[in-house]
């Protein structure tokens, strides 16, 4: 357990699980729920580090297996450590390389030791045992490490989800009798696919040892939305409520505040920076496709409150940038979702405090899931 990293449990919603809290790093306090930009190799794509902060993030992920790979955690290590590689001054969180076991799984080979992966850059061989990654990730500097998992995509059958909770576990010990570094948290990660019986297991188990916050992972890996919440609904009661909570790789607006209503504080996912590239944007309204003719002539910018890069912009403008596969196009959508996702999570952070979550949730239901906004389906 880090002594330099404590969660604050500041209030809990009356009519949902949803709480509002603090982490306390090394590198200063993050305001939760929050959602972290994903910089899996040292940088949030298209992004520069300015403007990722700019959004409003204060917390962000880079990744074990992509930097262990290219530039090698020796050559950050010299360089002064992640934070100083990418100019970052915040807290950061390193996966573990767990999903890319399930994601490059033409690639890798699972045993009890660990996993062996064959680089998708140049066939190299990496072995990524929970102990290398533990190294890895102290070497990298990382405020939060994530003990290394073993994920499985779903549907999938029960013996194969069993197993890999199970070797999860063990792993998960071996991570935290691996770690030297006093000042970067460790989290524990529960596995059991939809099933509750192995998802309240794998949570008792991991429970039982000196973690600084639990995740729930191997979701939103192939499931419907709807079972992903109704795993939700039975996992983080099983979590300790002194302990942040953190839901990997999730997901949509609505995914976030699903998972906020069943008590999750931490959500980091692609599809911002991902959609941004491909011309999708996330608004107040719904999602707006910005290819599409509709916005051809249109002088108003995505949303008229937005303080982001690309708000300052037409429609039509934004939407010439794609049409002519200008590179700048990308790069201000990826601003525009990326400070979306912080002002939701920032509003979601009001609403909590104010006691009427659960009726503005309510409204963001009906908004969320409607499709596109004002221009035809999605």
């Amino acid at each position: 357990m880090s002594h330099q990293f404590y969660f604050e449990l500041l209030k809990s919603d009356e009519d949902s699980h949803a709480r509002l809290g603090r982490l306390q790093t090394p590198r200063g306090s993050v305001e939760t729920p929050v959602f972290m930009p994903v910089g899996t190799q040292a940088t949030v794509k298209g992004m520069t580090i300015d403007q990722v902060h700019a959004t409003g993030a204060k917390l962000i992920l880079g990744n074990t297996y992509h930097l262990a790979l290219r530039p090698g955690v020796e050559r950050i290590e010299r360089l002064g450590g992640l934070h100083a590689f990418m100019g970052w001054q915040g807290p950061i969180l390193t996966d573990s390389g767990g999903f890319q076991i399930f994601s490059l799984s033409k690639c890798n080979k699972v045993t009890e030791e660990g996993a062996v992966f064959q680089s998708h850059i140049d066939g190299a061989t990496l072995r990524l045992t929970p102990e290398e990654s533990i190294r890895i990730q102290e070497g990298l500097g990382s405020d939060i490490a994530m003990v290394l998992d073993h994920v499985v995509a779903l549907p999938a059958e029960r013996e194969q989800v069993l197993e890999a909770m199970e070797r999860s576990t063990r792993w998960a010990e071996r991570c935290l009798q691996a770690a030297k570094r006093t000042d970067q948290a460790k989290f524990a990660i529960v596995q059991g696919g939809l099933d509750e019986v192995m998802r309240r297991t794998s949570a008792q188990q991991l429970t039982q040892f000196p973690f600084d916050g639990f995740a729930v992972g191997g979701l939103s890996v192939g499931e419907p939305p709807a079972e992903m919440y109704r795993v939700l609904d039975f996992t983080t009661p099983c979590l300790p409520s002194s302990k942040p909570r953190y839901l990997m790789g999730v997901g949509r607006p609505i995914d976030l505040l699903e998972g906020i209503a069943r008590g999750i504080d931490m959500f980091d996912c692609v599809m911002p920076t991902r959609n941004g590239r491909n011309a999708l944007a996330f608004t107040w309204k719904g999602q707006l496709r910005l290819r599409n003719a509709a916005h051809a002539d249109d002088t108003s910018p995505i949303d008229e409150s937005c303080p982001c890069l690309a708000c300052k912009h037409s429609r039509a403008y934004l939407r010439h940038l794609f049409i002519s596969k200008e590179m700048l196009g990308p790069i201000l959508l990826t601003h525009h979702n990326l400070t979306f996702y912080q002002l939701l999570m920032n509003e979601a952070r009001q609403q909590i405090a104010a006691g009427s979550f659960m009726p503005w949730l309510v409204e963001q239901r009906r908004i969320l899931n409607n499709g596109e906004n004002g221009t035809g389906r999605p």
